[in-house]
């Protein structure tokens, strides 16, 4: 019983981390990323489609994302979903493809965005510990249809917190990490 639900505790918070990696890599740091562009999608024949799924996506260099579309008649739909996208660059067409050029981040630049990671790091923070409520939960309901003890259930409990305690000191060791990344120039 109790088991199962320290397997269910950790599977959910590695999905958190899962998913504050991933929202990290949406963050631009020194050098421009084409993972940036990961949330854009382009209206292709009336469906919201990844924008990696309609062309090829290649960083240029530390400050070019070159976009060239499988389809020339997409090139209007893509300029749109960037532009609509608002990711601070205005996308340059040159015909067969379009061009994202990133100026170099200003200091005040960087700050927003380790501002913004700290942000999702919190969120992320709130989900384990959401986790945390849950397990407890199922752990007290067992108790109360007595099919554990009050030892075992006091041990499930601090069981339970040190995978909290664990999981919120990795999410602090990455949000202190990526905030590194973006404040180093």
């Amino acid at each position: 019983m109790l088991k199962d639900i320290y397997n269910e505790t950790r599977e959910h918070m590695d999905k958190t981390l899962q998913s504050l990696r991933r929202d990290f890599t949406t963050l631009r740091s020194g050098k421009v990323s084409i993972t940036i562009l990961d949330n854009i999608k382009v209206n292709y024949y009336d469906t919201p489609t990844p924008l990696n799924q309609v062309g090829s996506v290649i960083a240029q260099d530390a400050t070019t994302i070159v976009i060239t579309p499988w389809e020339k008649n997409l090139l209007k739909d893509i300029e749109r979903a960037i532009q609509e996208a608002n990711i601070g660059v205005n996308p340059n067409s040159e015909g067969e493809s379009i061009k994202l050029f990133f100026p170099p981040m200003t200091q005040d630049q960087r700050k927003e965005i380790a501002k913004e990671a700290k942000g999702m790091g919190e969120k992320a923070k709130v989900g384990i510990r959401n986790i945390r409520q849950d397990s407890n939960n199922q752990i007290k309901k067992l108790e109360k249809d007595k099919t554990i003890t009050e030892d075992e259930t006091k041990k499930g409990l601090d069981e339970i917190q040190k995978y909290t305690d664990e999981y919120v000191k990795k999410i602090d060791e990455m949000t202190k990490s990526k905030e590194e990344e973006v404040m180093k120039v």
